[in-house]
């Protein structure tokens, strides 16, 4: 059984990306290949085949591999809840949360933990691909790491140091973490991959010999800027304001970036919809008063959220833009703030509170420890769809009498206001489905594409491994991978 994980320079250098491509690449040639993350930190999860709950990235990158997303492929997912606080998820399940006060000391305990899992893993395929976290770099928190070196020197896996030019820098981030990583973990590094590279590859032959010397690791390949991993689902909040565009003429639907922001990938296939502007608001900017649609996202802290929601001035534009017949559509955590009460007796997001919502639907929300995890089917305004829950809370009053879906099973789910303009439910995943997307947009008079959202990521990934296939030494990094670290 092989094993290969790729580490980055910094956070953000398209690590998560490579690790999908690569997934898919090998999958291509015929090998059983399974992804692993040991830590991730994101809001953006998705339910599991077990049960459980994994970052969205491990998600795709099962999905590269062809293979049902699984909690072993991402046994430890924290989830920011406030600043110096998260969630802390092990083995797809909630286990309680971690403040900076006993972050490291909390995670360093979860290595027996990570190593189960990914054993499991190896059992099953061929290769594992391995996704760190962050950059070895940040040598302070290198005690109790579990997410990159420490990781990797527990379970023997060979490393390749990712290194993003588009930033700048990059020899100097390569060379600057041998410089800085010690000895034994230096040793686990068996090569570096330039990613995100704009034009002649042949410009950066000096720069590429550069690393190599100083480094000492040998160069497995330059890959270009992939165009098509713009049609792959976003894992971190921080690309939310690059997404913003004009409106060109198109219908807008807007979404305010709140600080916990979760599982925003649900308006990912509005963003191909020649008829959609896809507007995601930033923090000190007011929702267009041309909006089409508001859509208040999911969140991981929904009073809290909601709290600075309102010092925006967003519940302004919220209900100006209702009182003008706007429609307005909430999920999950957007879905609790539309209700008239927000409670949280046990002190489930932080202190124990409540307070009043957006009033904008007839429904009162109670937070609760216990966590609906599921994937689901079913019909809403005539129209099938897949998706999942994931929430902490139950939602219950009179507009939950005209329900937004039908569960296959289940039955209703969501919340109506008697205009119909305001819509809540705890579904994700919804707007993949084409029909229900076109059902959608002809609320606002626009005609959906009817792509099929979910067909073409996989079409995506394709075209990535493609790329890899070219720009990547495989055979190099396989015959890395088949050899202890």
């Amino acid at each position: 059984m092989a094993a290969l994980m790729l580490q980055g320079t910094g956070s953000d250098v398209g690590k998560s990306v490579l690790v999908a491509g690569l997934c898919r690449a090998l999958v291509n040639r015929g090998l059983r290949v399974r992804p692993f993350k040991p830590q991730n930190m994101s809001n953006n999860a998705a339910v599991t085949i077990d049960g459980g709950e994994i970052g969205r990235a491990q998600a795709l990158q099962a999905l590269a591999c062809r293979t049902a997303p699984h909690s072993d492929m991402n046994p430890v997912l924290l989830k920011p809840q406030a600043d110096r606080t998260s969630q802390l998820i092990v083995h797809g399940r909630v286990r309680g949360t971690l403040d900076s006060g006993n972050f490291r000391e909390g995670r360093g305990t979860l290595m027996a933990e990570v190593l189960e899992s990914y054993d499991r893993l190896r059992s099953e395929c061929d290769i594992v691909v391995i996704e760190g976290a962050g950059s070895p770099a940040e040598i302070n928190l290198r005690a109790g790491d579990i997410a990159n070196m420490g990781f990797a020197r527990a379970a023997d896996v060979p490393v390749v140091l990712v290194g993003d030019i588009d930033r700048g820098g990059v020899i100097a981030a390569i060379v600057g973490t041998r410089a800085v990583i010690d000895a034994d973990d230096a040793a686990m590094i068996k090569g570096f991959i330039i990613n995100k590279f704009r034009g002649d590859p042949a410009l950066f032959d000096d720069g590429y010999r550069a690393i190599a010397e100083r480094a000492g690791w040998p160069g497995l390949g330059i890959v270009p800027w992939l165009a098509a991993a713009a049609r792959l689902p976003s894992e971190d909040a921080v690309i939310l304001e690059r997404r913003a565009r004009a409106n060109e003429g198109r219908r807008i639907v807007a979404c305010p970036i709140l600080p916990r922001i979760a599982n925003f990938d649900d308006l990912d296939p509005l963003k191909q919809e020649p008829g959609v502007a896809l507007v995601m608001v930033p923090p000190g900017q007011p929702i267009p008063a041309d909006a089409a649609i508001i859509v208040l996202p999911g969140s991981k802290a929904t009073i809290a959220d909601l709290a600075a929601l309102r010092r925006e001035g967003w519940d302004i534009d919220i209900k100006a833009h209702h009182r003008r017949g706007g429609l307005i559509f909430g999920l999950c955590g957007g879905y609790q703030m539309l209700g008239k009460r927000i409670a949280d007796p046990l002190g489930i997001e932080g202190a124990p509170s409540a307070v009043d919502g957006l009033g904008l639907l007839d429904v009162s929300t109670t937070l609760a420890p216990a966590k609906t995890l599921r994937q689901v089917s079913g019909t809403a305004w005539n129209s099938p769809f897949a998706g999942y829950e994931m929430h902490m809370g139950e939602t219950a009053g009179p507009d939950t009498a005209r329900p937004f879906a039908r569960i296959e099973g289940g039955g209703a789910e969501g919340a109506t206001n008697a205009a119909g303009n305001v819509i809540g439910t705890y579904i994700h995943g919804l707007l993949a489905s084409p029909d229900l997307r076109s059902a959608l947009l002809e609320r606002i008079n626009v005609t959906g594409n009817g792509r099929d959202h979910d067909a073409d990521v996989d079409a995506a990934l394709d075209d990535i491994a493609a790329e890899l296939a070219i720009h990547l030494d495989i055979e190099a990094l396989l015959h890395i991978a088949a050899q202890p670290g």
